[in-house]
């Protein structure tokens, strides 16, 4: 009698793999029988008598009323190691999808530039000190093509401790006056700098007070054009420059000592070539000749000398409007536009210290900027306003060619006209 279960032979037994087995080949998938159920035997029948009939092992497949079960082993088929797939490592990872991630970076890359570039501009524009209403300079000459700015370095020393005043000879005059004033005209035929002499003699027009509201009519009063500015502000310096030019004024930018300095030193310093060696005991410049770099006290130390040059106011304002050139030039590099931890320094710096008019936008105010880069680029054209010579210490235009200067800038045509 066969010991081995059912299909089972001594042979089978001798040609098992492993363990007691006499091959060296591996034996080959064992089949499982099927469970075959049928119909349960009646009450008493059945082989032993009353025992439900057991389960029939056929093999391949089952019968009766699960037919069609399938166990998985009926076919002999070997599973791998738990993992799933048909080589036993599990599915595998598709190919990522280069362009989509790319695509994903950029947009993702170009929201965070668009939210920073938004942010940065609410932020600029918040800090702009928009101080001077225009609205109440009266009897206004007509606009011309193009922009002008007024643009006034007060001798302002708010924000100054005493050391600071002391380190930047400043002294601690009360109050503030104009220090230089230009007009900057922008326009399709490139931009141009006309510095205003401060000792310039001008005319005080009809003008309403920029506090009270009250007219005050012109009696002809001759005086210097820093007096304007001195007596009623901004709002009379723009009237005074409009009644004695034609001009008409779109925009009005002013900077004092500190903003000067800090907008300097935020930078880095700018670089400037001096034309002469400059010893001024009153302004405290200490300069060589040469190209070198100014921080912030050198720099304002450097616009405010006059005693030291022989052309004294007209010499200053030359150096004014090279220094504000140079200044324009370095604030524009890659090195300080695609340096955040530079960038947002000259930023704040410049944007606390300037006082601008209401109208005045961030737009305008890169337009300024950049149009003053352009004439220390060689652009533009700078010029002081043209003199006849003076009169009682004030510095008289030449009418005519004031005149034809004022056309020129009107229909934004190339500026012909030399000054001194």
């Amino acid at each position: 009698m066969n010991d081995w279960p059912e299909a089972w032979s001594d042979d089978n037994r001798g040609r098992r793999y492993g363990r007691g087995s006499a091959s060296a080949q591996p034996e080959s998938p064992r089949v499982m029988r099927q469970v075959r159920r049928g119909q349960p035997a009646p009450p008493g029948q059945g082989a032993y008598g009353g025992v439900p009939q057991q389960p029939q092992y056929v093999d391949g497949h089952g019968s009766g009323g699960y037919d069609d079960y399938d166990s998985g082993y009926n076919t002999g088929q070997v599973y791998g190691g738990g993992r799933g797939g048909g080589d036993g490592y599990g599915p595998q990872r598709p190919a990522p999808d280069w362009r989509r991630r790319i695509k994903w970076t950029a947009i993702t890359l170009v929201t965070v530039l668009f939210v920073t570039t938004v942010a940065t501009y609410f932020w600029a524009d918040s800090k702009l000190n928009r101080e001077v209403d225009l609205s109440k300079v009266i009897e206004r000459p007509e606009k011309g093509k193009g922009t002008n700015y007024l643009i006034v370095g007060s001798d302002s020393r708010e924000g100054l401790s005493d050391e600071d005043k002391k380190r930047l000879r400043t002294g601690s005059s009360e109050g503030k006056r104009t220090d230089s004033v230009m007009i900057l005209h922008t326009g399709d035929n490139g931009p141009t700098l006309i510095s205003l002499p401060r000792d310039s003699n001008v005319e005080i027009p009809t003008f309403k007070g920029s506090e009270s509201g009250k007219t005050y009519q012109g009696t002809g009063r001759q005086v210097k054009l820093n007096a304007a500015y001195a007596e009623d502000g901004p709002e009379l310096l723009v009237r005074t420059v409009e009644f004695n030019t034609g001009l008409h004024i779109d925009h009005y930018v002013e900077i004092g000592f500190a903003g000067f300095a800090n907008i300097v030193d935020a930078v880095g310093g700018v670089e400037i070539d001096i034309p002469q060696d400059i010893k001024d005991t009153k302004s405290g410049a200490d300069l060589k000749k040469g190209k070198q770099t100014l921080n912030g006290e050198e720099a304002l130390a450097f616009v405010r000398t006059r005693y030291a040059l022989a052309g004294s106011d007209l010499d200053r304002t030359k150096n004014q409007q090279k220094f504000l050139s140079a200044l324009a030039n370095q604030v524009a590099t890659p090195g300080t536009v695609l340096n955040p931890f530079r960038l947002y320094p000259t930023m704040s710096a410049g944007l606390d210290s300037l006082i601008v008019d209401k109208e005045m936008g961030l737009f305008d105010l890169a337009d300024m900027f950049w149009s003053m880069k352009g004439v220390s680029g060689g652009e533009g054209t700078s010029m002081n306003m043209p003199l006849a010579g003076s009169s009682g210490g004030n510095l008289l235009w030449d009418k005519d060619k004031v005149k034809q200067l004022v056309n020129q800038l009107n229909n934004d045509e190339k500026v012909t006209v030399k000054g001194d």
